[in-house]
């Protein structure tokens, strides 16, 4: 069977070039007479990989000196209590809800101290990024939270906040990657790397160095402090080994491939070809306000559940697979990261164009 065109929102498609080195290189990597997947991550061919794999991401996002890079496991959502443990200091923090993963880390801040809810856009489904130009911030608080692309509900902030001074940490698992960013004007940004930068199983924390130290909530066990990975640069225990090799070599085909300024055009290039066409269908519709769309993750609807079905399951016979939506929009979701060729949404385009004139729209 010939590749699919995968459209998963996460574990997601991969560069077809990385899987076809990684599949060359799984019995024997590089002359070593074994796999990345059995190797030891304290040999010296391992600490390569590990080191390389920094210093390639370090090139791609000019990341500032005074920043470490950790590779960690535990996901984002395991990342969403690391972030009081190790900043809240005064035990209070604002969250802008945007979203069911702001939710959710907004929950998990609760627990460790007064999580301050500065603004949302619940009220019409998360569909809009809010006005966050002059937030209720006050001298108190150890940090201002936001979950930059959102997933589910396609939606991207295009103005970071205005933090007022405060430190704004940032989860930017869906659009990591996709286009440059300014490091500095963010004092942690992470992400779990299974959307736009490798397979399931690796959390990458950029943090600036003066946040991490032993003044840290008490009780925080010690593989989540932050001090703990980055005085043992990410080797305090077993890392997830493979999962770093696979993104050490996205790294080097996204350098290959032109470098973040140029997956932003490419990604853009994509992005306007769906929206395009969004924006003329009578039968499909996009669920965001245009201003604040993502472009990584679309979401759209027919607004009949029965047309939304027929579609989905016609789509995938044709070779569009995980195209269904998230249960809390319905509908469709088009995840168009990095690896996803131009051409996979050129032809998902004129199958839709194909279901609309045959529904008779």
């Amino acid at each position: 069977m010939s590749r699919v065109y995968n459209f998963s929102a996460g574990p997601a498609v991969l560069p077809e070039e990385v899987l076809k080195e990684a599949a060359e290189e799984m019995m024997d990597y590089r002359g070593s007479g074994q796999s990345v997947m059995e190797m030891s991550h304290r040999s010296k061919v391992y600490d390569n990989i590990i080191k390389e794999a920094e210093q390639d991401l370090r090139d791609l996002m000019n990341i500032p000196d005074n920043y470490k890079v950790l590779f960690l496991q535990g996901g984002a959502s395991q990342f969403f209590a690391e972030v009081p443990m190790n900043m809240m200091k005064n035990k209070k923090a604002g969250y802008i809800i945007t979203g069911q993963w702001a939710k959710k880390a907004f929950a998990e801040a609760k627990i460790y101290g007064e999580a301050v809810k500065l603004a949302s856009s619940e009220d019409e489904t998360f569909s809009y990024i809010p006005d966050c130009a002059d937030l209720p911030i006050t001298d108190d608080m150890d940090y201002v939270y936001i979950c930059e692309n959102n997933t589910i509900y396609g939606t991207k902030f295009k103005t970071l906040p205005n933090t007022k001074g405060k430190d704004l940490v940032a989860d930017v698992s869906s659009c990591f990657l996709s286009e440059p960013v300014d490091v500095s004007k963010y004092a942690v940004i992470y992400g779990g790397v299974q959307k736009n930068v490798g397979p399931a199983g690796c959390v990458i924390a950029i943090i600036r160095e003066d946040l991490i130290t032993d003044d840290v909530l008490p009780g925080t066990p010690t593989m989540l402090k932050w001090k703990t990975q980055a005085d043992n640069d990410s080797l305090y225990n077993t890392p997830p080994c493979y999962t770093i090799y696979i993104c050490g070599k996205v790294f080097k085909w996204l350098k290959k491939m032109g470098g973040l300024e140029k997956m932003k055009e490419i990604n853009e290039k994509k992005a306007k070809i769906l929206y395009d066409y969004l924006d003329s269908s009578k039968l499909f519709k996009g669920t965001v306000r245009k201003e604040d769309r993502s472009l990584m993750n679309v979401p759209f609807v027919t607004g009949s559940d029965e047309l939304n079905d027929k579609f989905i399951k016609e789509a995938t016979e044709r070779g569009f697979v995980n195209l269904k939506g998230h249960r809390s929009v319905g509908g469709m979701r088009a995840s168009i990261y990095n690896a996803m060729p131009v051409e996979g949404v050129q032809k998902l385009v004129e199958f839709m164009k194909e279901f609309e004139e045959k529904n008779n729209v």
